[in-house]
């Protein structure tokens, strides 16, 4: 339900950009990442060419790569299912999916998947035919992603009670700011990963060293 303000703020925005129905409607279908349909929409507008457009999406949607390695062994058999899973792992349904007992996962990615997709795709359906109304009512609605991806880190705190993620997270963002703007989402979670890596190398070392003291 969360997708629903999201998806409606986003063809809400797409119409006032001027992109026409079925455009707002495939890239909710095909493209189907929520920050980089925001981000889509001032690049579409100002005409930039289909390979800046594309690089920068690729910028975007890159924390999408590591999504789908904690759940590698609980996506379905079957090979459509599985790419179509691994497409449609966005970051709420990652976050719900991580949120889930490890005997539930597996039965659920699909049908968790395909429930998330619709509910977007209806929102942004919703939202492109509504349009200038709802704008002129309601305005700053492009915050509504901002502040769904709020609840969603909320949600996961209240989950499993460990503040080293969110301390990662704003030590990233805030060197990441110091050196880039127009970046800073792909340098942040670079940095993100750099922290990590280096997190799990001195924990496997304290651990080998503790084995070998034995």
């Amino acid at each position: 339900m969360g997708y629903l303000p999201a998806g409606i703020a986003f063809g809400v925005l797409a119409q006032v950009a001027g992109i026409p129905v079925w455009a707002t409607i495939m890239l909710s279908i095909v493209l189907y990442a929520g920050a980089a349909q925001y981000a889509c929409l001032p690049m579409l507008s100002a005409g930039l060419p289909i390979g800046s457009i594309a690089t920068n999406i690729a910028a975007i949607n890159l924390r999408h790569v590591f999504y789908g390695m904690p759940l590698l062994q609980y996506l379905p058999e079957h090979k459509l299912a599985k790419t179509y899973c691994l497409f449609a792992l966005t970051d709420e349904t990652f976050s719900v999916m991580t949120s889930l007992p490890n005997e539930s996962r597996q039965a659920l990615i699909l049908p968790l998947s395909l429930f998330n997709q619709s509910w977007w795709v209806l929102a942004s359906t919703v939202g492109v035919m509504i349009g200038s109304t709802l704008s002129d009512l309601v305005p700053h609605l492009d915050f509504a992603l901002v502040c769904l991806f709020a609840i969603l880190a909320y949600e996961q705190f209240q989950s499993i009670k460990r503040y080293f993620p969110i301390a990662i997270a704003i030590i990233s963002l805030a060197v990441a700011s110091l050196f880039t703007s127009n970046w800073l989402l792909l340098v942040a979670i670079t940095i993100c990963m750099l922290l990590i890596l280096a997190r799990g190398f001195w924990t496997q070392r304290n651990m080998t060293g503790a084995n070998n003291d034995q």
